[in-house]
């Protein structure tokens, strides 16, 4: 009789029928995702993993556990960088240009030490962050010591997610064969392999907030902001209001509804989507109103959570006077 294998305990536990299945543990999720990524678990046993916990939905200790799990396989400079700011960028962009790229950088412009990762390609139609920072000029951190080296050079660094785990990238990659997305599109954003004290994050469906702010709760995050972001970006929508559930350490999570930044609650969407805009906006050749007010609204919500300005009038100003501070001959510092 064949042995069972070892990983196959993960999947029992999620597919033993509507009385007897559970959610994992934080110790088992983060050994279950441990195991993927060292090769320890059969591709079979992945796809159904993945989508049983997609079919019950992720809880808070699962996402943490397997967030664990994952910065166990980090390639890690033996110097670690100080980070002020986490930013993940998994989702892509199909109806408004990624603003929230200058936010990050005007922020490293400004001191703030920014990392940066993602993943691109893996839904049709999108444009991703590692596109749009080649075109821009911004150099991409293929290794997470080169990302080291950009960050205290430069305040701010793109790696892609085969430069944290090659394993997460293929995982990833598998949404067009699995026809959705999976688990690893969650906890990926929540990575920070620098540990950044401020992480941000950006959803598209209001109900993973929760998952979010308890996961941050559980890492022990010193400070993380999610809210629902245009694109499920992390960036500010400024026609909408904005509610952002904040979490700092062990304490609770609290709510803060910021309010609409620009009139017109209608954004048309832009059907060129040509990124070179933001090149134009940056140094003031462009004039765009919505994007303006994202850019700010965005990097407000960030400035506010760190604790760099005490409430949403604040952290707005704030985030318009470093905006307006930035170099627009020098949009990367690179020189």
């Amino acid at each position: 009789m064949q042995a069972q294998h070892p990983f196959s305990k993960f999947i029992a536990v999620l597919a033993r029928g509507k009385t007897k299945t559970r959610p994992l543990t934080l110790a088992e999720a983060e050994e279950s995702m441990g195991m993927i990524l060292s090769g320890q678990a059969e591709r079979e046993q992945i796809g159904a993993f993945l989508m049983l916990l997609r079919l019950k939905e992720e809880t808070p200790e699962e996402i943490a556990g397997f967030t664990l799990g994952a910065r166990t396989v980090f390639d890690l400079p033996e110097q670690m960088p100080k980070v002020d700011l986490d930013w993940s960028s998994y989702a892509g962009k199909r109806i408004q240009l990624p603003w929230f790229i200058l936010s990050a950088l005007a922020m490293a412009g400004a001191g703030y030490t920014v990392f940066m990762h993602g993943t691109d390609g893996h839904t049709p139609g999108r444009v991703y962050t590692q596109e749009t920072l080649e075109m821009l000029g911004v150099p991409i951190s293929e290794t997470l010591s080169d990302a080291a080296v950009q960050l205290g050079t430069h305040n701010f660094a793109y790696s892609p997610l085969e430069a944290l785990s090659p394993v997460l990238r293929d995982l990833i990659q598998l949404r067009p064969i699995l026809g959705l997305r999976s688990p690893v599109h969650s906890f990926a954003r929540m990575l920070n392999p620098f540990n950044a004290t401020m992480m941000m994050q950006g959803i598209f469906h209001r109900g993973f907030m929760d998952v979010h702010s308890g996961a941050a709760i559980i890492l022990d995050q010193p400070h993380m902001a999610v809210f629902r972001g245009e694109g499920g970006e992390i960036e500010r929508r400024p026609n909408k209001p904005t509610v952002v559930e904040t979490t700092h350490g062990k304490g609770e999570a609290t709510q803060e509804t910021w309010p609409v930044l620009v009139p017109d609650p209608h954004q048309p969407k832009d059907l060129v989507m040509d990124t070179s805009e933001l090149a134009t906006m940056w140094s003031g050749e462009t004039d765009n109103v919505y994007g303006l007010a994202s850019i700010t609204g965005s990097m407000a919500i960030a400035l506010k959570t760190m604790g760099a300005a005490d409430s949403i009038e604040q952290a707005q100003a704030k985030a318009e006077e470093t905006w307006a501070g930035r170099d627009r001959s020098n949009m990367f510092k690179l020189a």
